[in-house]
């Protein structure tokens, strides 16, 4: 009777059930107690940038046209980014129909291509919108490419093959971003990481904004892979994205966490956890709920052992009786019962500490 593992068998499982539930009751999901358990154990994070650090609400705040006029550079990008759902395309659109009198032209045989931009054909001509490296592979040289202010992402426009201007988009930096690391460290995290497809300015400035310690600019999404393979080798690792061009990179890294409000079904499908509300200080929630649940999973397995093997040792020496091992057997599994349903009640986490 001292023996039967009764409070081992339920209340360790329990414990991991308590820890899903809690974290469901802040907008958390996990997709499994092996993640819940991972999670706490991470030591290195890495970030998506755009609508993830930021937030993936962008403006045009600069138009350079090359030979022609501003609103024509702004209606050909348009008009060929028209198809795409990315946020830095929407906001290129937004700004293209409150142009009077400036219909959109239809666009024709799209392509887009991963990390770089997009192709349509507009109005008789191939136009590309994209960053630099569309651009160079397009058979643009990089020294006709003008840099940007360094506030923004730059989309630069070429017609027929002729760099025809640059459009500059500004994305804002989430309000939590800076506490949410700063959090993170007190939980034992060692390592920020953000991988962007932005150009080094960018990443420069949002990283020394926000606390990152090491960025990596103008990747493609076989690059993230490629750099968090790396990372893996080292600690245990996160990575945190929205986008379906994190999809690979969330299923390869040891825990991934996507920003389900506004990701792609891919991202949310791809990841080991959920964040319902697109805030970095749900991470810390989580991180928070995990070492809980390993806490009272920890307390759970030593307080069962402990008074089994005391019993087991008092029943040898004839001083435990029936009783006594009633209790190390159901009255220990109700007291870790009892204890599993702690991880229900979800740690309160201030952004105001320091």
């Amino acid at each position: 009777v001292i023996s039967c593992p009764c409070a081992l068998v339920i209340s360790v499982p329990l414990s991991f059930f308590g820890g899903i539930g809690g974290a469901s009751k802040a907008g958390i999901l996990v997709k499994g107690s092996t993640y819940l358990e991972a999670l706490a154990d991470v030591k290195t994070m890495v970030f998506d940038k755009t609508g993830t650090i930021t937030k993936g609400t962008f403006q045009v705040t600069d138009i350079q046209p090359a030979d022609l006029s501003a609103d024509r550079l702004l209606v050909l990008a348009a008009a060929a980014e028209s198809h795409s759902s990315h946020p830095i395309a929407q906001s290129i659109l937004e700004k293209a129909h409150k142009l009077p009198n400036q219909p959109l032209p239809a666009a024709g045989k799209v392509q887009e291509v991963a990390g770089q931009g997009v192709s349509a054909l507009v109005d008789g001509s191939r136009v590309l919108a994209g960053n630099e490296k569309l651009m160079i592979e397009s058979g643009i040289p990089a020294d006709v490419l003008p840099e940007g202010s360094g506030m923004g992402t730059v989309v630069y426009v070429a017609v027929d093959g002729v760099y025809a201007g640059m459009i500059e988009i500004s994305d804002q930096i989430k309000e939590d971003s800076r506490v949410a690391l700063t959090l993170l460290r007190q939980y034992g995290l060692k390592k920020f990481v953000m991988l962007t497809g932005d150009n080094e300015q960018v990443a420069r400035r949002v990283a020394g904004e926000v606390g990152i310690d090491e960025y990596h600019a103008r990747l493609l999404p076989q690059d993230k892979v490629e750099i968090l393979t790396h990372l893996l080798e080292q600690n245990k690792t996160a990575f945190v994205g929205d986008g379906i061009n994190d999809a690979p990179v969330l299923a390869a890294a040891d825990v991934g966490i996507a920003m389900g409000a506004l990701g792609s079904d891919a991202a949310i499908e791809a990841a080991d956890v959920v964040l319902m509300k697109d805030r970095l200080s749900q991470i810390v929630t989580a991180i928070a709920i995990a070492h809980k649940t390993l806490r009272i999973v920890r307390q759970n397995i030593f307080f069962a052992i402990a008074v089994k093997v005391l019993i087991l040792i008092l029943g040898a020496l004839g001083l435990a009786n029936m009783w006594a091992a009633v209790f190390a057997d159901v009255g220990v599994a109700f007291l870790c019962i009892l204890n599993a349903m702690r991880c229900l009640r979800v740690p309160v986490i201030s952004l105001d500490r320091k």
